[in-house]
């Protein structure tokens, strides 16, 4: 398998985890948690697993000068948005906040063609209007339903924080370092922050049934430290745009656990959004493949002269 090849699947990984999000944390905040204190947890036992993972792999946690500040930037960007999605699901439905979540596609392909001058091709945001409009379609707002706006701007920074934290990923001295090692540094600095909000509220709560420490466990390990780990290394192999727009794949993960866990059933509106889904995804790894027979068929049809 080629680095693109593996880069296409680690971005799916990345996405479909950390569409798990809701799943670990619902469950806490039902039991009375606070955000800070389901976050601190969630990176307290994230910390050593990758710290596990970077021995595993023979890597040092030495680093170098000219990474302290793009480590901190890109800890801190991951952080603001962790902190702000969390929050917003405390003044709207995650359904919908996911769905809002993904305009960060749009934003990285922005950023990148703004600042940075990356070309992006017809194909690449004929992808991205089909994946917005296909996450569009498979959430179902309750009857009556109006959006929060202290809900939205939550999300919307959530958004724009995920945003910089690929664009600096791909646009750093952090492409070249182990992405083993970017992700233990961005979870430890995670983890300190948290630990000081926790302090700074003057209050740590803990789960109250003995089952929710395992689910703190599934929610380090899935949509925290799986998730950063392929989405660092897919960023490295693919670049920010492709690994944004595979982002679609999280409202999947959603769909998968109603149908499987919660015994929802899919509609006309559901399977449309899953494919409009599944189309734009195939488009973008496909890539250059796709994009020669257009040019073929284009060239069957010459423009008329006036």
């Amino acid at each position: 398998m080629n680095n693109k090849a593996k880069g296409y699947l680690l971005a799916a990984i990345s996405s479909a985890t950390y569409g798990m999000n809701p799943l670990f944390s619902l469950p806490l905040y039902a039991d009375g948690m606070g955000v800070d204190s389901v976050l601190f947890f969630r990176y307290m036992f994230a910390v050593p697993m990758v710290a596990l993972m970077v021995k595993s792999r023979g890597r040092s946690f030495s680093v170098g000068k000219n990474e302290v500040l793009p480590l901190i930037m890109v800890g801190v960007f991951f952080v603001l948005s962790s902190i702000t999605l969390f929050r917003s699901y405390q003044y709207m439905d995650s359904g919908i906040a996911s769905t809002i979540l993904f305009v960060y596609p749009v934003m990285v392909a922005l950023i990148m063609a703004t600042f940075f001058k990356e070309k992006i091709s017809l194909q690449t945001w004929c992808c991205i209007a089909l994946a917005l409009a296909g996450v569009g379609l498979l959430y179902k707002a309750p009857d009556g339903a109006t959006l929060s706006l202290v809900g939205t701007l939550f999300v919307m920074g959530s958004a724009l924080a995920y945003t910089l934290y690929i664009v600096a990923i791909n646009k750093t001295v952090l492409k070249d370092v182990p992405s083993v090692k970017v992700t233990f540094y961005v979870i430890l600095l995670g983890f300190f922050i948290f630990g000081a909000l926790v302090l700074m509220g003057g209050e740590l709560q803990t789960p109250t049934k003995w089952y929710l420490w395992l689910d703190i466990f599934a929610f380090a390990l899935l949509p925290t430290v799986l998730s950063m780990y392929c989405a660092t290394k897919a960023i490295v192999f693919i670049g920010s745009t492709a690994t944004a727009i595979l982002g679609a794949l999280e409202p999947l993960t959603a769909v998968f656990f109603g149908i499987t866990i919660f015994g929802e059933t899919l509609g006309g509106r559901d399977i449309a959004g899953l494919v409009l889904i599944i189309v734009s995804v195939t488009f973008v790894v496909a890539g250059g493949s796709i994009s020669a027979p257009l040019v073929r068929i284009k060239k069957l049809f010459p423009k008329l002269r006036k």
